[in-house]
């Protein structure tokens, strides 16, 4: 006798969609609580810590003794370190408030904390990255990055008309996303190169051009092609910006911005609004890349321009760290050591 299979449901494959999904979150819920815990009990550790070495006046060989005795009494778990006590410690002292504990410190990984506490010295900065590394769900790698790249000093300094061309609050959030300048130096390309030559080279590099631009944009091409009453045009570089809700238009110029640029700049915005744009995404916005601009110069030519653009300067190869500047023989030294060692030269050859 054949046995007759049960047929399934015609919603089986919506449920355990369902169900999968249900689960992920279940478990991330769970990974997020795990980890609050985790960071509530660091924190009352080195708050201890502090309390006691004040109280008491007790150095290091108490924190490698507590370490050894930790790791002892729980081999199965990983943290308890002499050097990630001294973690726990300088949490505790950079952040007394344990609500401040509660409501952002717990939301970040253990070794995001510590890596605010290695790289920043300023409290303000501290709690800046740390709100945008919760609140743009940053990795390690990319929090370290933009703290070098000094994101804070760059964001939001473009030259925009955004705050008359685009409506509030989307002004602010659209004007922040911004940056002035962009580093590019991951490129490997000279001052000298041509658009074409850094516009290829960002495509190649797109994961680190992403990163620059920042959270929410997702690449659409490169040459997008735009054709009106017969003519072709091509945007060098076309996104969509997740946050925004909106096309964002970059163009690359490897000169000093003109205002005949926001002209061209305004005929693509046009163009894709009307082409590409759907009903309910929000009006495009451009991005120029000029090697150099006259800030007052991009002012003036933007407050004629309908559309929503901004304007910053990109550097292919980053300016010297000042340590290593000041470091540098000047021009005069290197002609007084030159001359030196030509003389030498001229009275070994007399001998």
């Amino acid at each position: 006798m054949s046995k007759s299979i049960a047929a399934m449901p015609t919603d089986y494959a919506e449920w355990l969609a369902d169900i999968r999904a249900r689960v992920v979150a279940a478990r991330q819920r769970a990974a997020l609580a795990a980890n609050a815990e985790l960071i509530r009990l660091y924190w009352q550790i080195g708050r201890d810590i502090l309390q006691r070495q004040s109280a008491q006046g007790w150095g290091s060989k108490v924190i490698e003794r507590l370490a050894r005795d930790l790791r002892e009494a729980f081999p199965e778990m990983k943290g308890f370190s002499a050097r990630n006590l001294k973690y726990m410690r300088a949490f505790a002292e950079a952040w007394p408030d344990p609500d401040f504990v509660q409501q952002l410190a717990a939301q970040l990984p253990w070794f995001h904390l510590c890596t605010l506490l290695d790289k920043l010295k300023d409290p303000a900065l501290r709690l800046r990255y740390a709100e945008q590394a919760r609140a743009e769900g940053w990795s390690r790698t990319t929090l370290e990055l933009n703290i070098r790249n000094r994101l804070h000093e760059r964001q939001g300094q473009a030259v925009t008309n955004f705050g008359t061309r685009l409506p509030a609050p989307h002004s602010e959030l659209a004007h922040e996303t911004l940056k002035d300048p962009y580093l590019f130096d991951f490129l490997g390309l000279g001052d000298a190169a041509h658009e074409r030559d850094i516009e290829n080279a960002l495509v190649r590099h797109i994961t680190r051009f992403l990163l620059e631009l920042g959270s929410g944009f997702a690449f659409i091409g490169r040459q997008f092609r735009l054709e009106v009453e017969g003519d072709e045009f091509f945007i060098d570089l076309l996104f969509y910006h997740t946050r925004l809700k909106c096309y964002v238009v970059v163009e690359l110029k490897a000169a000093a911005f003109k205002p005949e640029h926001a002209g061209q700049l305004n005929f693509y915005l046009a163009a894709v609004d009307r082409q590409v744009k759907a009903p309910d995404d929000r009006p495009t916005i451009g991005l120029l890349l000029c090697k150099t601009k006259k800030r007052t110069v991009a002012e003036y030519a933007l407050s004629g321009i309908d559309k929503p653009i901004g304007v910053a300067e990109y550097q292919l190869v980053r300016a010297l760290p000042e340590p290593l500047v000041t470091s540098l023989p000047t021009v005069e030294e290197l002609e007084s050591e030159l001359g030196a060692i030509e003389s030498e030269l001229r009275q070994g050859g007399d001998e």
